[in-house]
């Protein structure tokens, strides 16, 4: 199934009602600021559709779930999950999913009907990453995974950590990753922190490989020794100058991601929410 064929699957009335992700960047001065529930992981838990209130109080207006299992998100049917979360004005962008060759085809069943433009791989585990073959034998399996779902009308992308910047036998996996996958097929999220963590920074990757950074996660550092998480604008990543560089790295939408905090969990969020739309770009 592609987009085309789910779309001309549904009634016109309902087809009409539809507002996906890419159309609202056609929308004039309307800013999309995202955010991963992973974020608010333990709130969600307990509360699935308040956190989610909360978040569009904070004035969120795109999620990226990370909540994909047995064909459901976050217990919810596909078409369950879009109700939900679009009711609420949210857009349901995209979902952090273990994908595999194994599962990909009803993985993209599900999220075209959830609404969704990307599905993203959030981890690898150790025996894929271990050597260079090892990345690059990964890399051909994102290639094949991104080329189904782009026949589909959807986007296949992978979120790094710190790991993937650990040179092996002199090389760096994350730039095996990028040199080995074909652009039309597969994009990488990248999460700035991880990059920064990782001893690199976003403008050079973005100068070296420009257009293939379509999604970004965003969070701050602390200037501690720990180089803790804490709230955009409060760390040492300027987000000011990476913004600048937005159009070459290829950036389409961006979410906020925390994994813990030292404040209210929604202050957080609002905090980091208010930072980012004072933002020019």
């Amino acid at each position: 199934m592609n987009r085309r064929t789910f779309v001309k699957g549904i009634s016109a009335t309902v087809a009409a009602t539809i507002v996906l992700p890419s159309d609202l960047l056609a929308l004039p001065k309307k800013k999309v600021i995202g955010i991963q529930l992973y974020t608010l992981r333990d709130l969600i838990a307990a509360d699935f559709l308040g956190t989610l209130k909360k978040i569009r109080k904070a004035g969120y207006n795109s999620v990226e779930a990370a909540g994909y299992g047995d064909r459901k998100f976050y217990g919810y049917s596909p078409q369950d999950y879009k109700k939900i979360v679009s009711d609420l004005g949210l857009l349901p962008t995209s979902s952090h999913s273990g994908v595999n060759i194994g599962n990909i085809k009803q993985a993209i069943e599900d999220h075209l009907a959830a609404g969704m433009d990307y599905i993203v791989l959030p981890w690898i585990p150790k025996e894929k990453y271990n050597t260079v073959d090892s990345y690059k034998k990964l890399a051909l399996e994102f290639n094949e995974m991104g080329k189904l779902c782009s026949e589909a009308g959807l986007k296949f992308g992978y979120h790094n950590h710190a790991f993937e910047f650990e040179k092996m036998n002199g090389e760096i996996p994350y730039d095996i990753l990028l040199e080995n996958t074909d652009p039309k097929y597969v994009f990488m999220q990248v999460d700035l922190y991880w990059m920064v963590y990782g001893g690199h920074q976003p403008e050079d990757y973005f100068t070296r490989y420009p257009g293939r950074f379509e999604l970004w996660h965003i969070k701050d550092m602390d200037n501690t020794e720990n180089r803790e998480c804490t709230e955009i604008g409060d760390g040492i990543i300027n987000y000011a100058k990476v913004f600048k560089m937005k159009d070459l790295s290829g950036m389409k939408h961006f979410f906020v991601e925390q994994e813990a905090f030292k404040m209210d969990p929604i202050q957080s969020i609002r905090k980091s929410y208010k930072f980012l739309h004072s933002l020019t770009y």
